[in-house]
């Protein structure tokens, strides 16, 4: 089983690659366009800024590759923002998969912090991503962004406002929260991604 994490300007990548090798996979960090495309699992982390992280992948043409791969994919939170339309994040073109923007949360409520951080349910669970996972399971959160809810969306959450955990669009899967850092639960999903096809 050949997994790529891809390499670019994103907080979460050695978290992922410990997170996969406690289920047993050994994963590569690479930004080679080669070695992506050979890959049988392809991981989009991400903890970072959209711009940023969108300029990184342009300038080395890993958007395009991207669009283009037909083996199972999975954005994780940055990750998953960049795999839609477009970011109100320095208002960022992203990769355009789910024809989704992505909307930074409005509150007047001081209890609801911006950034998000922290445990919350998952919910309207759908697809081979969530196979064995309950319906209502905790998932770690950290982000200010959001992608609303659509045609796209596996999972849902509620935080000022229902919005889309997790989206699938043929072989592109992503989740907004961290499966990496939410224990048994978030391993399990990481497995579910990581069996996909076989």
């Amino acid at each position: 089983m050949k997994t790529i994490i891809i390499k670019y300007p994103a907080g979460n990548v050695q978290s992922v690659l410990f997170s996969l090798e406690r289920i047993g996979i050994k994963a590569k960090v690479t930004d080679s366009k080669e070695s992506i495309k050979n890959a049988e699992k392809i991981i989009l982390p991400g903890v970072g800024e959209a711009h940023f992280a969108m300029k990184y992948l342009k300038e080395r043409k890993l958007d395009i590759l991207l669009s283009e791969l037909e083996q199972p994919v999975l954005g994780i939170c940055l990750g998953m923002q960049l795999l839609c339309k477009h970011s109100e994040e320095s208002d960022t073109t992203c990769i355009g998969i789910f024809d989704l923007l992505v909307k930074k949360f409005q509150s007047k409520d001081k209890k609801n912090k911006i950034p998000q951080i922290g445990w919350n349910n998952i919910h309207n669970l759908k697809g081979p991503l969530f196979k064995n996972i309950p319906d209502g399971s905790y998932q770690y959160f950290v982000h200010s962004y959001y992608a609303p809810l659509g045609q796209y969306t596996t999972a849902k959450t509620e935080y000022i406002l229902s919005y889309s955990a997790a989206l699938q669009k043929k072989n592109f899967y992503a989740v907004q929260f961290h499966p990496e850092k939410s224990s048994y639960v978030g391993h399990k999903i990481l497995e579910n991604f990581i069996k996909l096809n076989d």
